[in-house]
């Protein structure tokens, strides 16, 4: 199956959390209209349940949440269970400290209000980046076992 037929059958697991539930429902609707899978979740508590209990494609985090918690605790548990998990911060205020921060963690950031495009197409290549990156290495994996089959063949002959 080709790279673009997967992606077409492919339904990604998004994990949005705001605690604005206008924001956050907001985004629930784009994304879910767009075929995403979408975990929504209204603050810090149940973002980090939600990612005990399962993994996700993409997370996407406000950075400012609830009793001076923050996106960056719940895209870190969710990079302890799966460390190449392609996460962003969403937000409407960010210092240079913040926005360096994130690029050292290599998080995206995403600055409110975001454009509707912007924020879809941003979404879509990170969950293809994972995705593309899962289907190399199986892509590899296969190439390798033919290659080891074919190498075999030749040394009998």
């Amino acid at each position: 199956m080709s790279q673009e037929a997967a992606t077409q059958t492919r339904k990604y697991r998004v994990l949005v959390v705001d605690d604005e539930p206008s924001v956050l429902l907001t985004y629930r609707m784009i994304l879910e209209k767009e075929g995403y899978e979408v975990v929504a979740c209204g603050t810090w508590r149940e973002g980090l349940s939600a990612v005990a209990k399962r993994r996700f494609d993409v997370v996407l985090c406000d950075y400012s949440l609830e009793e001076r918690h923050t996106g960056f605790e719940v895209i870190s548990a969710a990079r302890e269970l799966d460390a190449g998990v392609p996460a962003a911060l969403l937000t409407g205020y960010a210092t240079q400290e913040t926005t360096e921060e994130a690029a050292a963690r290599s998080i995206g950031v995403m600055f409110k209000p975001i454009e509707i495009d912007e924020f879809l197409a941003t979404t879509l290549n990170m969950a293809r980046r994972v995705n593309g990156s899962k289907e190399e290495i199986g892509e590899k994996k296969e190439r390798a076992q033919t290659d080891g089959h074919q190498s075999a063949r030749r040394q009998r002959r």
